[in-house]
């Protein structure tokens, strides 16, 4: 499957929320991004993952609000889709240990599969 992330919906959010506050200040209250970042960002840049996740949450919003699947392609089970936000939410979490969060990742691709067969 292809996906793509869309861009210019990110900017434009990121910049409607933003509403005019300094790039700096918006990033202090994000955390862990930079105001240069923001800056690439708000003109089309592709963020990193965890600066994507960072964005996602500051905007309240799921992940998905900014994939375009390719026409013709199909699209994930729901399953698959379900066990890959909770592994995203995983990953991204600041507090949980890494080895911790992989094991549990592990646990929950697991139950997946057996659910899938």
């Amino acid at each position: 499957m292809s996906v793509q992330l869309d861009t210019d919906k990110l900017a434009a959010m990121v910049k409607s929320k933003r509403a005019g506050r300094g790039l700096r200040a918006v990033a202090h209250e994000i955390g862990d991004v930079s105001a240069s970042t923001l800056s690439r960002i708000e003109q089309g840049s592709v963020p990193d993952v965890n600066t994507f996740l960072l964005l996602c949450n500051w905007l309240s919003v799921p992940t998905d609000t900014f994939t375009i699947a390719d026409e013709g392609v199909a699209t994930p089970e729901p399953a698959t889709v379900g066990s890959d936000k909770i592994v995203a939410h995983l990953r991204a979490d600041r507090i949980l240990p890494k080895a911790t969060a992989q094991a549990l990742i592990e646990m929950i691709q697991l139950a997946y599969r057996q659910v899938s067969q």
